[in-house]
């Protein structure tokens, strides 16, 4: 098989060049898949590189998967060796063999973000703090940060000073990774933080992997965080033939930690660096380049580079500006059907991507009365459900009892008849003796006060021991039936004859099915050949032999964008985020205006230059997505968390060039005074509604209290809000007991609020 063959001159380049430290710019669209998998063989059959000295990490299941059947289509024989494989799961393969080194077991469990809430929830809980000033989620999220950064409890703790938010977080940090170390358990961020550790630790396992990895290649290098950057910098630190592939254009996950600078200072980390551009597109039209390149243009943080397509032409861009968001959805919904009576353009063949998920409800609604079949990409993860996490609970529970979450979720269900004040009882005494709540409840008959519901914790507790035993020769499978069986779970269910229940259990026999397959997929698996002998195939995952520890890692390491199939036809719903990677014929970006997208909290940030060039990076990640048709709207007048708003039509497609769209962008007609305030502008177009009241005096009105409210502003006053900053009084109108004002802001288009509650604030002129 040639490995050239339908190779441009740019991509044959990369395959080539195998040694030494390499940045391949991968513009969207620009075979970058191709290039990795044929480098790989390459490695492999022309340079004589051993299958296991190869390491290829991206960040979905989905993008290695399809990386892994590239190779063996590839290379065939001894392709098994090469680790294909996300971030999260190499490196839950590495401590599997060596966390131990760290105080851990290697039969650790991985939490969810459910489960991270839990555990934070009880935290506060015990520590009395309130979570109405302190959100459980804001403590995961700088829990989170802290670890992508490789921060940990202690170092928070000296970095908090006397700022008292910080120092809440910082005990709860502690208390959290306490709490997780005792069930042996460890989050998503530990993955890495913890392997990191484990190198700087312990250069005798550090040595062993630069080693076995004298080649490693990283896929969508853009998004990688701190910890990921370092945990790549020691692996290739030895032998420097590190190949990394992303494009700073689509850099897009800030929110989550991603550091664009580790690809655009690439070079000043590995001085000797090559650097490849890979520019020709094989998935749009010239059209939708162009915008593309349009838009991402006004970027400055970026490597200069121009995506350009042999597929010259196209149809112009679609643009449609509408008076409400249901105009919008109506539209859309009318478009796309009408692209498949008379284009032939399958349901699935179609996507509508927007900034927030809350969009997707009128579009739901449109598609629900038009009887379009359609699926969000995004929703509830199928084990996330109550039901498959009950039951995934039972197994983490057979194969790690130290998982306190797992025992303490399902220790009562089905009913046992254990009450909330028995758990708490038992959950001291795991405290008070340093020991796990399974070990706890295993000393029943030793806690305080439990008279005759210490029976019930042993009855449970032996059932477990029951469960454990009988793993050791059921399948995994036939695991999860008996817990059925025992439990009642299933009869429970049917019991109740309703939707709901028939449906979760049918997600209870897809679980069924999921671990069928996960063992199917080692029958065929043998003994690896003499030649591999003493190379690490040593941990189970590759002795082919399936293992419950095996089955709970695959599923904890499933993320939603993998669920997306392409044999169902039915229109694709997603955010921005999660359409990166993807690719359809026919897109929709909706919502296309100022305060949605890009967002408010963007416009009025304190560095609004980088936060902008992250939104406009998100925009190129969309127009980027189709392939001949792109569909951009927006709409006047859009309700938003109970507030109708007017916004302004995007920037961003203010950016792209007119003669690239059909439909016209117009700006609202500006006067003097507007050049120095745009709103004033908006402002003006909207004095002609029904809303605008011509009197400009000051108001007062009583609203049911002794004292009056009196405004001190009226229509055409500069006013200021607390969150919405400066704008200009479009309109008043009086109501019962209090005025609805109408504002134009500057930065967060026209808002409606009632007077009493905006507390709105006189400028002068010049404010």
């Amino acid at each position: 098989m040639d490995l050239f063959e339908n190779l441009n001159g740019k991509q044959q380049e990369a395959v080539r060049t195998v040694d030494g430290p390499l940045l391949i710019i991968a513009g969207a669209g620009s075979g970058k898949t191709r290039v990795l998998t044929n480098r790989t063989a390459y490695l492999i059959k022309e340079c004589g590189v051993a299958p296991w000295n190869i390491l290829a990490v991206t960040f979905t299941n989905k993008a290695a998967g399809e990386m892994r059947e590239r190779i063996d289509n590839l290379v065939g024989f001894g392709s098994d060796g090469i680790w294909v494989a996300t971030f999260h799961a190499t490196c839950v393969r590495i401590l599997r063999r060596f966390i131990d080194r760290l105080g851990y077991g290697t039969n650790f469990t991985i939490y969810d973000s459910d489960d991270q809430k839990t555990v934070v929830k009880d935290i506060c809980k015990r520590l009395q703090i309130d979570t109405k000033l302190i959100k459980e989620r804001a403590f995961l999220n700088a829990i989170s940060s802290a670890k992508d950064e490789l921060v940990g409890p202690e170092e928070y703790e000296k970095r908090c000073g006397n700022d008292f938010k910080e120092q809440r977080i910082a005990r709860v940090y502690r208390e959290y990774q306490d709490t997780l170390k005792k069930s042996n358990a460890l989050d998503f961020d530990d993955l890495i933080r913890l392997t990191v550790e484990l190198f700087q630790l312990d250069k005798e396992v550090l040595d062993y992997y630069q080693e076995k990895f004298r080649y490693l290649m990283v896929d969508e290098y853009q998004d990688t965080n701190t910890a990921q950057f370092e945990l790549i910098r020691l692996l290739a630190s030895k032998y420097q033939n590190l190949c990394v592939v992303g494009d700073d254009d689509q850099s897009i996950y800030k929110f989550r930690g991603a550091n664009i600078y580790n690809i655009l200072n690439f070079e000043h980390h590995f001085p000797d660096a090559r650097v490849i551009k890979l520019e020709q597109n094989y998935r749009s039209t010239q059209c939708i380049l162009d915008a593309a390149n349009a838009v991402i243009g006004n970027n400055t943080s970026r490597k200069e580079k121009s995506l350009w397509t042999e597929n010259e032409g196209g149809e112009k861009i679609t643009f449609r500006q509408f008076d409400t968001a249901y105009e919008e959805a109506e539209y859309i919904s009318h478009d796309i059907w009408k692209k498949k009576q008379q284009l032939g353009i399958a349901y699935c063949d179609s996507a509508i991507l927007y900034r927030t998920n809350a969009q997707s409800r009128l579009f739901e609604e449109r598609f629900i009365n038009a009887g379009i079949p359609y699926k969000i990409i995004g929703g509830i993860n199928f084990y996330s459900r109550r039901e498959i996490k009950d039951i995934l609970a039972y197994l983490k529970t057979v194969d790690n009892a130290s998982d306190d979450l797992a025992v303490k979720r399902i220790i009562n269900v089905p009913k046992r008849g254990i009450g909330a004040t028995t758990i708490a009882k038992a959950d001291t005494f795991a405290i008070e003796q340093g020991i796990t709540f399974f070990e706890a409840l295993e000393r029943a008959e030793e806690i305080p006060g439990l008279s005759r519901a210490a029976a019930k914790l042993t009855g449970f507790v032996n059932f477990i021991y029951v469960l454990r035993a009988k793993a050791r020769e059921l399948t995994i499978s036939e695991l999860i039936e008996e817990i059925f069986e025992e439990t009642g779970y299933i009869r429970d269910l049917e019991a109740e004859s309703t939707e709901e229940a028939e449906a979760r259990i049918e997600n209870l026999d897809e679980l069924i099915s999921k671990a069928a397959a996960y063992e199917e997929s080692f029958a065929d698996t043998e003994e690896e050949d003499e030649e591999f002998e003493g190379e690490d195939f040593d941990d189970e995952a590759r002795e082919g032999r399936p293992t419950l520890s095996g089955f709970l890692e695959e599923v904890a390491l499933v993320a939603d964008i993998d669920e997306l199939s392409t044999e169902s036809d039915y229109v694709v719903l997603m955010t921005l985020h999660s359409a990166k990677g993807l690719e359809f014929p026919n897109v929709y970006l909706a919502g296309m205006e100022d305060g949605l997208f890009p967002s408010y909290m963007s416009i009025t940030s304190e560095n609004p230059t980088s936060e902008l060039e992250e939104e406009r990076r998100l925009c190129y990640v969309g127009i980027t997505r189709a392939m001949q048709y792109l569909t951009i709207t927006a709409a006047k007048m859009r309700m938003v968390r109970g507030e109708t708003q007017y916004n302004a039509i995007s920037r961003f497609v203010k950016e792209i060039p007119a003669a690239l769209l059909d439909g016209e962008v117009r700006s609202p007609r500006r006067d003097a005074r507007s050049e120095e305030r745009p709103s004033q502008a908006a402002a003006n177009a909207f004095r002609q509604t029904p809303y605008y009241l011509t009197q400009s005096k000051p108001k007062s009105f009583s609203s049911g209290r002794t004292e009056k409210i009196v405004l001190d502003y009226g229509v055409g006053d500069r006013v200021s809000h607390v969150k919405f900053g400066s704008g200009t009084v479009t309109a008043i109108l009086e109501g019962g007991r209090d005025y609805e004002v109408t504002v134009a802001f500057d930065s967060a288009g026209i808002k409606k609020m009632f007077a009493m509650f905006a507390k709105l604030k006189k400028l002068d002129e010049k404010g």
